[in-house]
């Protein structure tokens, strides 16, 4: 898995495609910075310490935070799904199939089997399967990697990840798997609700080495830290695109 294109780099194209007779009916993907939180926009900027009794500097004014939730893009739910006692619900009317077959529900389920020995496996408790009938192109040489959306710990669900070659299999349903990791939520999951977040990577082969520090190394790191406790703002400043 190679980096992601600079911000400085001409602007690539991914190409999202849904089944005719959905066209309309279905909220489309959007960039990642358009769909943000209520609770981000909300927050306060600076919080007082609970251990110095000074003002400090909450995740609003965090760039890697913020940088992570703006990056790519959302899939969001197909519609409203209600929650309640344990089963799923929904009001959407599918209209008939066509020349292609697509999912006639916003949600499915995986059977426990699929996870078994690892940390998901709860014999009592179903995978959920979030169902995306978009098809996803990707540019020549990138892939997609697929993912909870980034640092959205309200969502009663965790998406699995996964990293899907969209240049290569970019005519077919990418669905997203998840945990219910809320037993007790009861409400609405609204239409359009995030259910993962798309970083589009450039393919790449990568090695790896180690080093200890040289001195230039060390002086390096000593400058930096030290302009970093002067101001809070050296990242933003100098090293953010």
């Amino acid at each position: 898995m190679g980096p992601m294109s600079s911000k400085t780099d001409p602007p690539l194209k991914l190409m999202f495609r849904c089944p005719r007779e959905l066209e309309g009916l279905l909220p489309p993907p959007i960039p990642a910075s358009a769909g943000l939180p209520d609770w981000l926009k909300t927050m306060p900027a600076d919080a007082v310490s609970t251990f110095s009794g000074a003002p400090e500097d909450t995740v609003k004014r965090c760039p890697p935070f913020i940088d992570a939730m703006t990056e790519g893009f959302l899939i969001p739910l197909i519609c409203d799904v209600t929650v309640k006692d344990g089963q799923f619900s929904w009001d959407f009317e599918f209209p008939p199939g066509g020349s292609v077959r697509f999912a006639r529900s916003p949600i499915g389920v995986h059977e426990p089997a699929q996870v078994a020995g690892s940390p998901l496996f709860d014999p009592d408790r179903f995978l959920i399967k979030f169902h995306n009938l978009w098809t996803i192109e990707a540019p020549e040489g990138y892939e997609v990697l697929f993912t909870h959306p980034v640092n959205r710990f309200d969502l009663p669900f965790v998406t699995l990840s996964g990293l899907v070659d969209c240049d290569r299999y970019r005519d077919g349903w990418i669905n997203f798997p998840a945990q219910w990791r809320d037993p007790g939520f009861e409400g609405v999951l609204p239409r359009g609700t995030p259910v993962a977040q798309g970083f589009p990577v450039k393919r790449a082969r990568w090695t790896m080495e180690q080093a200890p520090f040289s001195d230039d190394d060390v002086r390096a790191t000593h400058a930096l830290m030290g302009e970093i406790r002067r101001d809070r703002g050296v990242y933003r400043k100098r090293f953010r695109l």
